[in-house]
């Protein structure tokens, strides 16, 4: 007796099935036990918290109640509940003292990374993004790794930016302003220097690892092509990288250049951003949005042109080496200087 198999072509539409309701519930049900897990912490740290609270009768155990309760968890449950971890949830609802206020959607794992966002602003942020977009937390981790709330904020040209202050980065505008960073971090394209490097093995690299590229770019975009021809009359002229933003519900073309920005570079940004709003914009769509990705960018050449104040028209200094936080919040603090002194 022979068993079927997947090309018995009167087996295969029910076989396709079974698997998409196995793999279905195999999912929900590990999320089922992530939900549980989140829950299970948070309710953990609320009674350790309302124990330590309880009054000076309890006061007594002090630093030797979480050492003592690790002991005693571990030695009936296994691993999970040493002192570390029983900290991270006492912090957890400190945190989040309010369940409701909890995204469930996120792991226990995802949970710790967050715990070292000190901002709640940023935290709060960083949160809700990984939830809406999916973030695994090695997408999390570098994201907090790289400060990329703190990019966004300083690329929005808004004057005086506070840490502290409650800043909403969600497109409600519609503004390209909010989508764009500056700088942009590609040390997952896993190159030691921009020295060698010529413009066509920098977009090589990019498509090579666009999904790296698409989560340090943001939310909404989708790649279109590379390469791709735009005429004129007389003339041909190629973009090097095309994406669409399905929140700006607009196209966004990339100039990429590995030297300092110039005049010239601004000016061609300039024609292909006019010329892509002729020749490829729907009647749907929002003006097109140039970026030119350089690896320098002087200040003064950016103030006296026309990406001074343009909400179309960006460049942005790309970073192929991943630098230290201290590096990049000195960095962030400079843009932020130029930003200010720009609006004065």
């Amino acid at each position: 007796m022979t068993r079927p198999t997947l090309q018995d072509s009167s087996l295969s539409p029910l076989l396709s099935t079974l698997s998409e309701l196995i793999r279905q519930a195999r999912h929900k049900a590990l999320r089922a036990v992530d939900t549980l897990q989140v829950q299970t912490c948070w309710n953990m740290g609320r009674h350790i918290i309302e124990y330590e609270q309880a009054g000076a009768a309890r006061a007594a155990y002090g630093k030797q109640l979480l050492p003592t309760l690790a002991k005693a968890l571990t030695a009936e449950f296994g691993k999970g509940f040493d002192e570390r971890n029983l900290r991270h949830m006492r912090s957890f609802y400190q945190t989040f003292p309010i369940w409701n206020a909890v995204r469930t959607e996120l792991s226990w794992t995802h949970y710790r990374t967050l715990l070292r966002v000190d901002n709640p602003q940023a935290r709060q942020w960083y949160m809700d993004e990984c939830a809406t977009l999916n973030w695994s937390t090695r997408a999390l981790e570098r994201q907090i790794g790289t400060l990329y709330y703190e990019r966004l904020l300083v690329s929005q040209d808004r004057p005086a930016i506070k840490q502290e202050a409650s800043v909403n980065l969600e497109p409600l505008n519609r503004s390209p302003r909010e989508f764009v960073r500056d700088p942009v971090l590609l040390e997952f394209l896993g190159m030691p220097t921009v020295a060698g490097l010529f413009e066509t093995g920098l977009e090589q690299a990019l498509i090579d690892h666009l999904q790296g590229f698409l989560l340090e770019l943001g939310k909404g975009f989708a790649f279109v092509a590379r390469q791709q021809r735009i005429s004129t009359e007389s003339k041909d002229f190629y973009v090097d990288l095309v994406f669409y933003n399905y929140l700006l519900k607009c196209f966004v073309i990339f100039d990429l250049k590995r030297g300092e920005l110039t005049h010239q570079d601004i000016g061609q940004m300039d024609m292909y951003v006019r010329l892509y709003d002729v020749l490829k914009r729907g009647p749907e769509d929002s003006p097109t949005v140039g970026i030119i990705l350089c690896a320098q960018k002087d200040a003064s050449v950016v103030r006296y042109s026309v990406l001074h104040g343009n909400e179309q028209l960006f460049a942005s200094k790309y970073t192929l080496v991943l630098p230290t936080e201290d590096e990049l919040r000195a960095e962030l603090d400079r843009e932020q200087a130029l930003v200010e002194a720009r609006i004065r």
